[in-house]
């Protein structure tokens, strides 16, 4: 839910207010940041904690409303789509390398699932288990290079290839980097954090029997 909220619905809506229903660069922008700006002050106000990962989308958006002032090369349009994936995937790899890997807050409740048991277990993993927590920044890591990877083949796309090409393939690269991000993320991180907290959980299950 938090990873639909902070980014499939900020970023979908945006391509489909733009796409979909022939809105201005500037106008999907503005729409598309209801949600993450909501979601930011609402984490800031009323639960006392800094949504990064929101943060972060609401950024961009801001970022892309500037550079949405830039008119004129069809090609730097293109270009400039990508820098929706390399500003995420630039915030991504600086929460690892500041130790609060940002992408932990969209795959925690899906772990942890609501329940209490799991929510402890991780939390004690977090604290004790060095593996644990290297497998938490390979999920960030996976999503931060595969994001700014796209953004990369984008841009080098957007200024070698026709213009009539890249549009289609823009989005075939998008979605085969998504698909890549979630192979990868789930086979190096999400799999070996949910068997370690189902090991922890059987460890204390036994203790307490």
């Amino acid at each position: 839910m938090p990873l639909i909220l902070d980014v499939a619905v900020p970023v979908g809506s945006y391509y489909l207010l733009k796409n979909g229903f022939g809105m201005s660069t500037m106008a999907a922008l503005g729409w598309s940041s209801v949600v993450p700006a909501v979601r930011t002050v609402w984490g800031v106000v009323k639960e006392r904690k800094f949504n990064a990962l929101a943060a972060l989308i609401l950024f961009v958006n801001v970022v892309g409303l500037a550079l949405s002032l830039v008119a004129g090369d069809p090609r730097l349009m293109l270009a400039k789509d990508s820098g929706v994936s390399s500003t995420i995937g630039i915030g991504i790899l600086v929460s690892v390398k500041l130790g609060r890997p940002m992408m932990t807050q969209g795959m925690e409740p899906f772990l942890v699932k609501g329940d209490a048991a799991r929510a402890a277990a991780w939390d004690r993993l977090a604290a004790g288990s060095e593996a644990f927590r290297k497998a938490e920044r390979t999920f960030s890591l996976v999503w931060g290079t595969i994001l700014l990877g796209e953004c990369v083949a984008k841009v080098v796309g957007a200024y070698t290839l026709p213009i009539d090409t890249m549009v289609w393939l823009g989005t075939v690269v998008t979605v085969a980097s998504l698909a890549l991000a979630f192979f990868l993320s789930g086979r190096f991180a999400v799999v070996p954090m949910e068997k370690m907290l189902e090991q922890e959980l059987a460890a204390r299950s036994g203790t307490h029997s």
